[in-house]
């Protein structure tokens, strides 16, 4: 028996790109790639600084980066959106009516959202999180399937500021109780349940558990996705679509 582990997964073939993909793409070759790591090290301040430019701020910054060693503090005095830059920047720049998400559930069911409609979703959903107290700097637990309301969910948070922990569908009411008591969410958004290898994962009944091993939450939104009977608390529960039904599609 030899006394030594050969690997048998060593790859060396290569694919070359369409040209048609490559004449599209944003580095062109490994070279050019090799060039920008190179700056990224030699020149970290004016490599960020450019990268940085390209995205929205409501305020400039005052330094890319400031050392203090260990620490470095980045682009100080600025202030921005992750939301803005991924979806009212994309309709001001005429993508509106560009698709953002082509989605296809497990089960076959499709769905498709352009920038401007996932704008406005996630519009909604930031108005139903703040009309139930979520201010910046509130933490929110996101425990959903792969479904469209998923990124709307995150996004939204990220409109209004407020820090998400996603917490994987698969994981047990133990995991996801012990994130939520962490962080101590305020908030928990999760759906009935969902679809995993042709099962319906009882996601709804796992967030009961959670939520009543800790102390912080307030409210849970629920997504109705696999429509089973779940349990209901009229005081805390509250369900996604009649919740954004109330809601205006513009949030700041």
């Amino acid at each position: 028996m030899s006394d030594r582990i050969d690997s048998m997964l060593q790859e060396s073939r290569r694919f070359p790109p369409p040209e048609a993909f490559r004449e599209r793409a944003r580095l062109a070759s490994p070279e050019q790639y090799q060039e920008l790591y190179r700056r990224s090290i030699d020149d970290p301040a004016g490599f960020w600084g450019e990268v940085a430019a390209e995205l929205h701020w409501f305020e400039p910054w005052n330094e890319v980066v400031a050392f203090d060693e260990p620490h470095a503090r980045w682009f100080e005095g600025g202030r921005t959106n992750l939301a803005y830059n991924c979806l009212d920047l994309q309709v001001e720049r005429g993508r509106g009516e560009v698709v953002a998400f082509h989605w296809e559930g497990e089960n076959g069911d499709k769905r498709s959202l352009t920038y401007r409609e996932l704008l406005r979703e996630v519009g909604r959903f930031a108005n139903v999180l703040r009309d139930r107290g979520v201010r910046a700097g509130d933490r929110v637990a996101i425990y959903m399937p792969m479904i469209p309301e998923l990124p709307v969910a995150m996004l939204a948070c990220a409109r209004i500021g407020a820090p998400h922990s996603v917490v994987f569908g698969g994981f047990s009411a133990d995991a996801l109780a012990g994130r939520i008591e962490d962080a101590e969410c305020s908030v928990v958004i999760t759906a009935d349940g969902g679809y995993r290898k042709g099962a319906a994962v009882p996601l709804k009944r796992n967030a009961d558990e959670a939520i009543s091993r800790t102390s912080s939450v307030r409210h849970c939104v629920v997504v109705q996705r696999t429509k089973e009977e779940i349990a209901w608390f009229p005081e805390r529960d509250v369900w996604w679509h009649e919740a954004v039904q109330e809601q205006p599609a513009t949030a700041d």
